[in-house]
């Protein structure tokens, strides 16, 4: 290929026919390795192509390219012409011509050209005509022939390789006025071998040659480089086919994405090459490129198009709709060399047709600034130096300053044009679409840099962005779960150093993809990093204020651009215009100053108190007296320690109405989520400088981590994680307890005006809840505040303080674990009657002689001990009584508390309320927990309680005698022997009826009844039932009272879950009395035969013995193996 740079003339060899005659004897070359002499080298390839000539078939023509590879290339291009004239004489046979002999010939052909030159302008424009007709279909020379894809592909191979190979002088001749009709018959063919050929091969092989005709080949070949009149000239001659070129080459750009990527970057290639050297400006600036054609052209002269200034201008404005279309269609396309080769369309326009091309200019910079952001490194590398050497080139132009400042009014102009359509793109266009216009806006944003600023100085440009991002984010609040979601005291029982809530994502109106919000919130940052802190804040806290319904998007953007201010998740390096003029995170000072405004804004009563739930006066009536419009409780804290009641003040802010609608109260709960997470995002763009203001944020903030609505005490808890971090406190107990002299003190007044702050109660609770014991002694007046306005005024109070209660003693238990309790004895109980597997037989009998004197009446005493209601002292309180006189000593601060909590539990137990007394006998509970350390103290408290629960227990809803169920079974692991004669007398029995009462109904019902109330009853009964009776140390009339009946619970017709804690009740029962029990199950089903060990012992009966199989069986099997396993295994063998 070195040949075709030397520059020399084209020769003429006019002894082709001659040499044929010359008579040369073959000559076989030497073995690997190629012939270089020429003689031999013709000698050898003279009898294949005089064979060639004479019989035109595949398998010569295979001959002779095999020995083609024989000849070095030098010598090749010596006999080029001789060895091409048999190759193209078949294809020039006449007559109908087999496929695979013009493949085997194009094959050959091809073969030659890459390895030569072609020097002669005849042959190139014979050969360029042949194969082109090889393409074309015999009938209809415009279209594509019916032919083979395997020949196509080898003649556009061909084609290829006689461009590449033409010289330099000769090539240019192809674009000469005469070879116009030529020329575009061509063109015609490639273009239509490109856009309706189905193999992808062909279709990029044809737009392959279409690029070489462009003089932009970009294969690794060396290739001719025009000079400018050539170019001009070529330029010229393109400009004719220009409108061909470019609609055909759209077509297939915007075509089926199957035909895959690379025909599509083929076909951008091509159309940029096309369009690059027609609309070059550097052509277009000579007179010569608009010079009439010669009068000796005759008719072709009409085909010659002169490029003058309106032309250019006229081909402009078409070219613009063509791009813009290209740019939909390729701008998102998935695959990421599809947007690179986009990238590089644009680059080479711009810097080539930027006069010309005026009406392009803005989408050019439109698909650039697109690809800032894309997600392929390669793309975004790359249009990051486009993008700078658009802007060198704009200031070296000779007028710097004009120049930079016509590009910047360029594209502050596209992006005011851009914010204009935004929202209808947004709300018309696909998610694909939606996110290339977000991604152009962030270009822009990103392009313009610290220029920022003074676009956005403009009022009409502010207005347009800002009403833009209000429109495109507006949420979609209609999702009923969203109100319905409930939080609980429960769900804020999570580990304080490690505290974060599920993240509720957020769904908007005119977008579904996670990808867009990602950008939106990114443009948001970065306006805030680029622009005036001041105005933005500004002009956004006013849109806050003027409706409603652009508050909740104002504050997301405020929250972000606050976050982008301080260079927070912000990528803006390297792609601004001037890379000198990089943007830079604002001051602390203006931080501080921005973020102190926002945040009075976002706390103010009418912002911060909204309503999250539905008011539900017949469901909490009790609390409603409490906040009604016409009084306010004020829980005074001096001396006199009275509680008032007080004229309500004008001030106090509208409780919510009744007629909410769901979509207000899903509003209201997003705004309370997106300023929550405004608060995280000013602590995190501070950092330890937010700590000043988290005196006027904390206690609002944990005012909302109480809040009945799920989303909102969510966003709290993550907003308080969020700002613990940010401060560099270690968790959120220290972030408590560092700030609790000041939070406490808000609780305190708040609990005076409690109707015009009714959230102070949650405030109280959420610290209890996140707090240590360090907490106690300050909150220790509040809570005696809290216990006096229950004595007052139980009536309107204590529903709304019961949550107080409970979150306090769950604390309490929580802070002080118990130390000495009866729980603790009693499991070592278990382990101690484990110890007595392995007893005295001599100790039994006797005891069992002495057992049955008393029941013959021998020996009876009277001893009532059992029946007194105080047990004898544990081991703590005789360490206690030892030594000094007998003092009642003093409560410690958590059990004094604990003890105030239960006198009001008692009283409180029988209020009207189902929902209080559900709360109240939670807290209850959790009282004997906490009391269970100090038993004195604790047994008194029980029995004062005692005859409150009993109704609960006895008469009262399901619900109420489900909590009470759980607490008779905590106060039976607490009290044990205390409630022993009581829990016989009056509890046992009613359960024991009930449990009889229910079981023939559960074992007939079907699958639905394990979701009624009577089921729960029947299932926490038994599984309490076992352990309590246990605890108590029950009489054997109880205990043969309580298998009474939950033997027909061992039925496997019931209940699965019913069966396992009957199952349970069982296994606590045979830890009290095994062989009564073991007695009990083998009367009912015996599996074995027991054999006397000796003759002189009599066989045991048992009623169970014999027994088919039954609905007991399984689980008396179970039992017997679990329970008595290593017995039942021998029992039934003979002793040998």
């Amino acid at each position: 290929m070195a040949l075709r740079q030397t520059g020399a003339p084209a020769s003429q060899n006019n002894d082709v026919v001659a040499a044929w005659q010359i008579v040369v004897p073959a000559v076989m070359p030497p073995v690997m390795s190629q012939i270089g002499d020429p003689k031999i080298a013709f000698a050898y390839l003279r009898p294949a192509c005089v064979l060639l000539t004479r019989e035109p078939t595949v398998t010569n023509v295979d001959a002779l390219s095999g020995q083609l590879k024989d000849v070095n290339d030098a010598t090749l291009q010596q006999l080029q012409e001789y060895v091409l004239f048999p190759l193209r004489f078949v294809l020039k046979v006449p007559g109908p011509r087999k496929e695979k002999l013009v493949q085997a010939v194009a094959e050959a052909i091809s073969y030659v050209l890459e390895n030569t030159c072609v020097q002669s302008w005849e042959t190139l424009r014979d050969l360029f005509s042949e194969l082109c007709l090889c393409l074309c279909s015999p009938a209809d020379p415009g279209k594509p022939a019916d032919a083979s894809e395997e020949l196509k592909t080898a003649v556009l191979r061909c084609l290829d390789a006689l461009l590449h190979a033409a010289y330099g002088d000769i090539f240019f001749r192809l674009y000469e006025p005469v070879m116009l009709p030529g020329l575009g018959a061509a063109i015609s063919l490639l273009l239509a071998l490109g856009e309706k050929e189905r193999s992808r091969d062909i279709q990029v092989a044809a737009l392959k040659c279409l690029q070489t005709l462009t003089l932009q080949c970009d294969c690794t070949q060396e290739h001719v480089v025009p000079s400018s009149d050539e170019r001009r000239s070529v330029g010229n001659t393109m400009a004719s086919f220009l409108p061909g070129i470019t609609v055909a080459v759209a077509r297939i750009i915007t075509g089926d994405l199957r035909q895959g990527h690379s025909v599509t970057v083929r076909a951008m290639k091509v159309w940029s090459s096309s369009v690059g050297l027609v609309m070059e400006d550097v052509q277009l600036q000579t007179k010569e490129s608009s010079t009439s054609p010669s009068p000796d052209l005759g008719r072709v002269g009409q085909l010659v198009v002169r490029r003058t200034p309106d032309w250019v201008k006229n081909t402009a404005g078409k070219l613009s709709l063509l791009l813009q279309k290209i740019i939909s269609c390729t701008s998102a396309h998935l695959h990421w060399r599809v947007r690179l080769a986009l990238v590089e369309l644009a680059d080479f326009l711009l810097a080539g047709c930027g006069q010309s091309l005026q009406e392009c200019v803005g989408p050019l910079l439109e698909a650039l600034v697109g690809a800032v952001n894309d997600e392929e490194p390669r793309v975004r590398e790359r249009c990051e130096v486009a993008l700078r050497e658009v802007s060198q080139r704009n200031r070296g132009t000779g007028q710097q300053s004009s120049g930079s400042q016509t590009f910047t009014s360029v594209l502050s102009e596209n992006l005011h044009a851009l914010a204009t359509s935004l929202p209808r793109l947004m709300r018309t266009s696909d998610d694909q679409k939606k996110l290339f216009v977000l991604n152009v806006f962030l270009g822009y944003i990103k392009v313009l840099g610290p220029l920022v600023s003074v676009v956005l100085n403009s009022a009409a440009h502010l207005e347009r962005i800002s009403k833009a991002l209000m429109q495109v984010l507006e949420l979609d609040v209609m999702d009923v779960r969203i109100v319905e979601e409930r939080s609980y005291s429960g769900t804020m029982e999570t580990n304080s150093d490690s505290c974060t809530a599920h993240i509720q994502r957020k769904h908007f109106l005119y977008f579904t993809d996670e990808k867009i919000f990602s950008v939106l919130m990114e443009i948001c940052r970065t306006l805030g990093y680029y622009g005036n802190i001041y105005l933005l804040t500004d002009h956004l806290l006013d849109l806050y204020r003027q409706s409603s319904a652009y508050r909740k998007q104002a504050a997301m953007v405020l929250n972000e651009m606050v976050r982008g201010a301080a260079g927070l998740a912000v990528v803006a390096q390297g792609q601004c215009l001037d890379s000198e003029a990089q943007g830079h995170a604002a001051s602390k000072e203006d931080l501080k100053s921005a973020v102190a405004t926002i945040m009075e804004e976002y706390t103010s009563l009418s912002n911060w108190h909204l309503a999250t739930v539905s008011e539900e006066r017949e469901r909490d009536c009790q609390d409603e007296q409490l906040l009604s419009p016409s009084t306010l409780l004020s829980i005074s804290n001096k001396t006199t320690n009275s509680l008032h009641w007080i004229p309500s003040s004008s001030a106090s802010p509208p409780h919510p109405s009744s007629t909410s609608t769901v979509h207000q109260l899903n509003s209201n709960i997003w705004q309370l989520c997106i300023q929550l997470e405004g608060v995280a995002c000013f602590a995190q763009a501070l950092g330890p400088d937010f700590r000043p203001l988290l005196m006027g944020s904390l206690y609002a903030v944990l005012e909302k981590a109480g809040d009945e609505a799920l989303l909102v005490s969510q966003a709290a808890l993550n907003s308080m994680a969020d700002v613990r971090q940010a401060c560099g406190y270690g968790s959120l107990k220290d972030l408590i307890n560092g700030n609790s002299d000041y939070l406490l003190n808000d609780v305190s007044l708040n609990l005076q005006r409690l109707s015009q702050h009714p959230q102070a109660p949650r405030v109280l609770t959420v610290m209890l809840t996140h707090s240590d014991s360090s907490l106690l002694p300050l909150v220790t007046d509040i809570v005696q505040d809290v216990l006096m306005a229950l004595d007052l005024s139980y009536d309107h109070s204590a529903g709304l303080f019961c949550s107080v209660l409970h979150a306090l003693m769950k604390a309490l238990g929580r802070w002080f674990p118990p130390t000495c309790s009866r729980i603790a004895k009693s499991s070592g109980s278990k382990q101690a009657h484990a110890e007595l597997d392995d007893f005295d037989i001599r100790q039994f009998l006797l005891d069992y002689r002495k057992q049955k004197d008393l029941a013959e009446g021998v020996g009876i005493e009277e001893d009532d001990t059992e029946d007194l209601e105080v047990p004898p002292p544990t081991e703590c309180e005789d360490a206690e009584d030892t030594g000094g006189p007998d003092v009642k000593e003093e409560l410690p601060l958590h059990l004094s508390i604990t003890k105030d909590v239960m006198e009001r539990c008692i009283h409180l137990m029988s209020d009207p309320s189902l929902r209080l007394r559900l709360k109240v006998l939670d807290v209850l509970e959790l009282c004997v927990l906490v009391m269970s350390e100090k038993e004195n103290e604790l047994l008194p408290m029980a029995h004062r309680c005692w005859p409150a629960l009993l109704q609960r227990l006895t008469a009262d809803d399901p619900l109420a005698v489900l909590r009470a169920f759980r607490v008779l079974c905590t106060l039976g692991e607490t009290c044990g022997d205390f409630l022993r004669r009581r829990v016989s007398k009056e509890v046992l029995p009613k359960l024991n009826s009930s449990l009889e009462r229910q079981a023939p109904i559960s074992a007939k019902a079907g699958p639905v009844y394990t979701h009624t109330l009577a089921y729960k009853m029947q299932l926490a009964v038994l599984q309490g039932l076992g352990s309590l009776c246990q605890r108590l140390d029950l009489g054997e009339a109880d205990l043969d009272a309580v298998c009474e009946a939950c033997l027909p619970y061992l039925s496997c017709r019931q209940p699965v879950r019913l069966q396992e804690a009957c199952l349970s009740v069982f296994r606590h029962l045979i830890q009290v009395d095994p062989d009564t029990f073991w007695f009990t199950l083998n009367e009912l089903h015996c599996p074995f035969p027991y054999i006397p060990p000796h003759p002189d012992l009599l066989p045991v009966q048992l009623n169970g013995m014999g027994r088919p199989r039954d609905q007991y069986s399984d689980n008396v099997l179970k039992l017997l193996r679990e329970e008595f396993g290593p017995e039942t295994e021998t029992a039934d063998q003979p002793n040998t």
